[in-house]
């Protein structure tokens, strides 16, 4: 049986077709089990910040764009270490590299607790993002090297749940405590409940039996990058990371301040309870990367982005029970475009895939940066109003892409 993509540089084929992960096995389930660790994690530890930044920018008398540089610098520094990263562990392998990020990251956010000034709380961040960028790409190559073709789709939709319960649970935790201790507190249960991630995910995953370790010098990555951005879908898809991730992440970083001025005036802990729309992603992550294995990426990815679509317009009118709905549709169909999007480069890459799949999450989160940081402008300047319209403006964009990719012609059997 040949592989969904072609093998790296120096990789020998597999010869059977019991090297795969199949669905339905012990090391299928260990495997979704301690991916899905990872993923809550890394989205647990990088958003945890999202629903203090009203409360930062009154601690450190900051306004709503410099309050965002919590979540940004975190972010910007996990794109800048995806081009290291990546290329690291197609050197010396997937799981000793995840491993020692996601301990890392949360060794950094228990010292951003005790953190006195907001320039020393800012560099803690940046080593959390720095960390986790050895997580973040490094699992999806590992599924897309160890999980058969035929059930990557679900595979990865199953990881980005686990990126969906941590984004919610980061975001609802913290929502929730900051209204009964302090945020270093909040931080502390973060950092020690991440630990406990790390663990599981050290002890449960599989170790890898696709991967063949690839020479690493400045040539070959530079050959790496010069071919991926040669192919006709690929820089597609890089941008389409860029686009979703920026109006994702803008959405969630203001809508605190709406609802916790007039009209509203929720509590925090109300506000945070609203990360449970992130339960739509949970679902959606998995049915609609399955969907996309049975009916094609092309078919599925545009569509999401009509949801998405749909759920920001909602948020533009007044009434809380018209808002609420259209944050639900909005994460549903997020979770669902970066589920087809995400397993699309894993099909797409035909060699040095860590690279590929480094090169699309570095778009995603310098989208997350750019875009999270400038929707403050907007909010400062024209409101919700403000950050409906440059979401709107980017979601029109990622859907003109994902047209194009629409008609790319397939890599033959190989991808779809």
């Amino acid at each position: 049986m040949r592989s969904a993509v072609a093998p790296l540089p120096l990789q020998a084929e597999p010869a059977r077709s019991d090297i795969w992960i199949e669905k339905g096995t012990p090391a299928f389930m260990k495997t979704v089990l301690a991916l899905f660790s990872g993923g809550f994690a890394t989205f647990a530890l990088l958003y945890c910040v999202q629903p203090m930044m009203p409360l930062l920018s009154q601690e450190f008398a900051i306004n709503a764009a410099q309050s965002s540089l919590v979540l940004s610098v975190a972010t910007a520094m996990l794109a800048f270490g995806l081009l290291i990263t990546g290329p690291i562990s197609d050197r010396i392998g997937r799981k000793p590299v995840m491993v020692f990020a996601l301990a890392s990251a949360a060794l950094a956010t228990l010292a951003s607790a005790v953190m006195p000034s907001w320039e020393l709380v800012l560099a803690t961040r940046a080593l959390v993002g720095l960390s986790l960028s050895g997580l973040a790409a490094v699992a999806m190559t590992y599924l897309s090297e160890e999980i058969h073709p035929q059930h990557i789709g679900l595979a990865m939709g199953l990881y980005i749940g686990g990126n969906a319960i941590g984004g919610m649970s980061g975001r609802l935790i913290t929502g929730v405590l900051i209204d009964f201790v302090s945020w270093h507190t909040a931080m502390l249960v973060i950092g020690g409940l991440a630990l406990a991630a790390a663990a599981v995910f050290w002890k449960v995953l599989p170790e890898s039996r696709n991967f063949r370790p690839q020479a690493m010098n400045p040539r070959s990555l530079l050959d790496g990058f010069v071919m991926h951005f040669k192919d006709a879908g690929l820089p597609w898809l890089f941008l389409e990371a860029f686009l979703l991730m920026g109006a994702f992440v803008t959405m969630f970083n203001y809508i605190g301040y709406r609802l916790l001025a007039s009209p509203y005036e929720l509590s925090q802990a109300v506000v945070g309870l609203l990360s449970l729309v992130y339960l739509s992603g949970i679902y959606s992550s998995a049915k609609i990367g399955s969907l996309a294995d049975r009916l094609g990426r092309r078919r599925v990815l545009w569509a999401t982005i009509v949801l998405m679509l749909a759920g920001m317009t909602l948020t533009l009118f007044t009434p809380l029970w018209l808002v609420v709905p259209g944050m639900l549709i909005f994460t549903f169909g997020f979770f669902g475009a970066h589920s087809v999007a995400s397993s699309w480069i894993g099909r797409r890459a035909v060699k040095a895939k860590g690279q590929a799949s480094s090169l699309y999450l570095f778009c995603y989160y310098v989208g997350s940066s750019i875009a999270g940081t400038a929707g403050g402008f907007f909010w400062h300047f024209a409101g919700w109003n403000g950050i409906g319209g440059f979401i709107i403006a980017l979601l029109i964009g990622a859907l003109l892409v994902a047209l194009r990719l629409a008609k790319l012609p397939p890599l033959g059997h190989v991808e779809t």
